[in-house]
């Protein structure tokens, strides 16, 4: 039986508080664009800015602080405050067709720093566009729209964390691009970047998992493989029915050559997802649900808890009970929340008896 009880804050850096306490001649909350309906790749220039003056240049960002009481079969480690992260955006228009974005994370009060995201972007068409950088591998939706105050629960989803390597980012170059007509969207991604390597099977975990590769740093300048990570997406919006990606990462993640010589055979790991999001019309019911299937080439002589196949997913359901001014805040809204999700991280039976050998 487990027990728990969350309250968080998020504070956002481009609050209107904020700005009721600075000079509105100096900075200014960047607009968003009500009126045009956005895809999950749209996330990246999606955040909360703060303009200064004329200036080409636009910072911002959010914190997430959070009460925790836990217990597991009647054992708690009584009351917890946890700093889970601070994420700092800076954005800067180089020229109108060229872009630069970054997001830097804080986690564990500083004692972890990454730098997520710092692409440069360049326009040639709206269907075609070059991103080049660290950029945001785009597989599922959550990797790519994982910012804290737009999600109702302070715990990220298992699947996204503990199966997919949340906030799975590297070095590397693509494509984008997206349009629309009428009531449809559509749009797609293409990138070859840095990926994987042999930590996703040989860790402290003693199982596959991906989000042990997110631990080497040197991802960002040296692929392990020596081969690049392909990842894909596409995705298709209509106003009324929500929308739909379908996404692809894989790529060789061992290390099977060294100066020339192979040292072993080359090791592939595929990872496919699906995801929907959808807003119903008139009860304001939001609906976001991501599934993924991992495939990884595991050598012979490991033994069966490595698994070379695993699943998972979630889907939150968010209602709005509540919008009215509170507080002072004039568009505050009051939701109630669940989330369902559920990861296998080893599909299959065992060789010797046939019977199922699943760790969910």
């Amino acid at each position: 039986m487990i027990n728990k009880i969350y309250t968080s804050i998020f504070f956002i850096i481009a609050s209107y508080s904020a700005q009721a306490q600075i000079d509105s001649n100096l900075l200014k909350r960047i607009p968003v664009d009500t009126t045009k309906q956005s895809l999950n790749m749209d996330a990246v220039y999606n955040r909360p800015f703060l303009g200064l003056g004329k200036l080409p240049l636009s910072v911002g960002g959010y914190a997430e602080v959070n009460w925790q009481h836990l217990g597991i079969d009647g054992v708690s480690e009584g009351h917890q405050f946890q700093m889970r992260r601070m994420t700092l955006f800076v954005a800067s228009t180089i020229s109108k067709k060229i872009k630069f974005l970054s997001e830097i994370e804080f986690e564990e009060g500083g004692k972890e720093i990454a730098i997520e995201f710092a692409s440069i972007d360049v326009e040639f068409h709206p269907l075609l566009n070059l991103r080049g950088g660290i950029v945001m591998n785009p597989i599922g939706s959550f990797n790519q729209n994982h910012d804290g105050p737009k999600w109702e629960f302070t715990d990220r989803p298992i699947s996204a964390t503990q199966m997919l390597p949340a906030t799975w980012s590297n070095a590397g170059f693509g494509l984008f691009g997206k349009t629309y007509k009428n009531n449809w969207m559509f749009g797609y991604e293409a990138y070859l970047t840095g990926g994987f390597d042999n930590t996703i099977i040989d860790n402290e975990q003693n199982k596959t998992s991906l989000p042990s590769a997110k631990n080497n740093p040197e991802r960002f300048e040296e692929s392990a493989s020596g081969t690049p990570l392909f990842t894909g997406k596409v995705a298709v919006r209509h106003n009324k029915i929500g929308e739909l990606g379908i996404s692809y990462m894989g790529g060789i993640y061992n290390t099977f050559q060294d100066d020339g010589i192979i040292i072993d055979e080359k090791r592939s790991c595929d990872v496919f997802a699906i995801d929907y999001n959808n807003t119903i019309p008139k009860l304001n019911t939001f609906i976001t649900a991501e599934w993924a299937w991992i495939n990884v080439q595991v050598p012979e002589n490991y033994t069966q808890q490595y698994g070379s196949k695993q699943q998972g997913g979630f889907i939150d359901v968010v209602q709005p009970i509540l919008k009215r001014r509170i507080a002072g805040w004039d568009k505050a809204v009051v939701n109630l929340a669940c989330r369902l999700e559920y990861v296998d991280w080893n599909i299959g039976t065992f060789r010797e008896t046939g019977d199922n050998i699943g760790e969910d």
